[in-house]
């Protein structure tokens, strides 16, 4: 029963059992495959690591919002429901942590030079400001930044 397990192939995560020969015939140089020591596939981030991603790490995409705001003397806030649809919207477009950046770009870049010229000295981001300015930007330019 073990060795039937080992000899299933799981088909949702073909990429683990790649090998030098595949990169080799999927079209890279023998030089440069002989320069990778160790093959290897990572995993998907999962939604709760991409949240932790885009509010955590000390240079965190939501406090270098929040600090740029800031410098034009706007508080600025995002609804957890909004942080959890930047996050949702990273996985629909299979993005992963570096298209958080893009994301976020995408629902901040009108509030980045409207704001600052405007009375305004609060601005929460909540989740329906979000969505609207991203069902009105050209979705095929998002990226992994």
């Amino acid at each position: 029963n073990a060795t039937k397990k080992k000899d299933q192939v799981d088909r949702n995560n073909l990429l683990q059992y790649i090998t030098p020969h595949d990169l080799r015939a999927y079209g890279l140089i023998p030089e440069i495959i002989g320069r990778l020591p160790i093959v290897t596939h990572l995993n998907p981030l999962d939604r709760d690591s991409l949240r932790r991603i885009l509010i955590e790490p000390k240079d965190a995409i939501v406090k270098q919002y929040i600090k740029l705001f800031e410098m034009d003397g706007i508080k600025l806030k995002f609804n957890d429901d909004t942080l959890d649809y930047i996050v949702d919207k990273a996985i629909e477009f299979r993005l992963g942590a570096r298209g958080l950046r893009s994301i976020c770009e995408v629902i901040m870049i009108d509030a980045m030079f409207e704001l600052p010229g405007q009375e305004t000295k609060e601005f929460t981001v909540t989740v329906d400001y979000a969505k609207e300015k991203l069902e009105k930007a050209d979705l095929s330019r998002l990226k992994a930044a």
